[in-house]
């Protein structure tokens, strides 16, 4: 027993975008807490943007800065997904594997005994190997999405879910040289298995359906449910206003409106949008940041000219929103963090998925009654300010979306039921860690 509570060393290396980011900080934490060295690394702007380590944990966390190297057609301080347009993100990812010397000298020199990384690095597992280094694959998606997402991956079919939405350039390599189907598949093969951002309570069957269908094994880690000090790293002067303008709002009133930092929306999406909030009469606050528009002249005529609304154009405390009285609807994309953090409080969702696991969430969250899809046209799959409206009537309007959610917040915000998750999978790592080579 003595043996297996030997302290890990473990590496936490994420892609290159905040979605991806933010939950593999808080596995990071996670399993500092359980007494463990983490070397969480990333390039020196986003390890700049990460919320502060609790004090508690700072002696057992290092954040490691690897520098991006340059790359031509990728934008100077481009060191994210969210500092750039949807069409660089291969160029990002070229810069990203630019990072496979000095990684492996860290590796060299520290020698952890595990690697917990994203589906880009496809040139680690042979250093790895070369090192006696484990390697688990994290999926920061849903259950369902990765096992809708494989199958489609697999059979390209009509049978799976909405694969016309499936990108083309998920398959096709593309200029960092190879695809990214390529890289889950070399990734995901190397790992001792992928550790999912789910439980058996939400996602049990997407859970069975993936662990006989993947050539290796899928743990289920809990879904991570954001922790206050995560959400709460915010200006003080900010909150005041922010929460000053909910408190002036009816109980239930108000629809919380979020699109996360990786959609564009086109200039007839914004439009729609904003006519679809004003449609439905509900006072409204829009997290409305640089990404999710180009368009500056429509940015600041939203923000001039809001009826019941309120814009905000910078960083703002979701998890605090979300859980404030007046709001009654959360206006998301489905992006999977999102939806956690929705449902965490108990908020219904109002969804209008753009890309690929969105949609597959959209519909397993519509099953389960906590939300409802804003309707697309058949003939050329737009959404309308209409549709948008009657979605948002029904999720505010409507008691059982919110009882529903309610319901699933029991299950979502147990602390406990998703800190035995990580308890077993941190005893995991515990009673397998490798003996390293000298």
């Amino acid at each position: 027993m003595a043996e297996q509570r030997e302290k890990l060393h473990v590496v936490v290396f994420p892609w290159l975008a905040f979605g991806h980011i933010g939950p593999f900080f808080e596995l990071a934490k996670l399993i500092a807490q359980k007494g463990h060295k983490i070397s969480f690394i990333s390039t020196p702007r986003n390890i700049h943007r990460l919320p502060k380590v609790p004090k508690n944990l700072q002696p057992l966390v290092d954040l490691i800065e690897l520098p991006l190297p340059r790359v031509e057609k990728l934008p100077e301080n481009a060191e994210a997904t969210m500092d750039i347009p949807h069409h660089l993100i291969p160029y990002l990812k070229l810069a990203f594997d630019g990072l496979q010397q000095p990684l492996a000298k860290f590796l060299e020199r520290c020698k952890p005994h595990w690697i917990v990384y994203d589906f880009a690095p496809y040139w680690l597992p042979p250093i790895t190997t070369e090192l006696g280094i484990l390697c688990i694959s994290f999926s920061i998606f849903s259950a369902t999405g990765m096992y809708s997402i494989s199958e489609y991956f697999m059979r390209k079919t009509s049978e799976s879910p909405r694969n016309k939405d499936m990108p083309e350039e998920v398959i096709e390599t593309n200029e960092s040289g190879v695809s990214d189907m390529f890289r889950v598949i070399i990734t995901s093969e190397a790992s001792q298995f992928t550790a999912s951002r789910s439980c058996m309570e939400i996602e049990g069957e997407a859970l069975k359906l993936c662990n006989s269908t993947f050539s290796k094994p899928v743990m289920p880690i809990g879904l991570l449910p954001p922790s206050l000090e995560f959400s709460e790293d915010s200006n003080d002067e900010n909150w005041d206003t922010i929460l000053n303008w909910l408190d002036k709002q009816e109980k239930g009133s108000v629809v919380y409106v979020a699109f996360g930092s990786e959609v564009t929306l086109s200039d007839e999406d914004f439009t729609e949008i904003t006519m679809g909030l004003e449609m439905s009469g509900f006072p409204y606050f829009w997290v409305l940041k640089k990404q999710n528009t180009s368009n500056v002249e429509l940015q600041d005529f939203l923000e001039n000219n809001t009826g019941k609304g309120l814009v905000w154009r910078t960083w703002a405390p979701q998890m605090r929103i979300l859980a404030h009285k007046s709001v009654g609807g959360f206006l998301t994309h489905c992006g999977w963090s999102s939806v956690i953090e929705g449902l965490q409080v108990g908020c219904p969702l109002v969804m209008l998925p753009f890309q690929n696991e969105q949609f597959i969430i959209a519909k397993h969250m519509e099953e389960r009654r906590v939300g409802f899809q804003v309707q697309r046209s058949e003939h050329d799959e737009k959404f309308s300010r209409e549709s948008l409206a009657n979605a948002l009537r029904a999720v505010m309007l409507e008691k059982s979306y919110r009882s529903e959610a309610e319901e699933m917040s029991k299950i979502v915000g147990d602390k406990e039921l998703h800190q035995k998750y990580i308890d077993d999978f941190v005893e995991y790592m515990e009673i397998h860690k490798p003996v390293l080579k000298d």
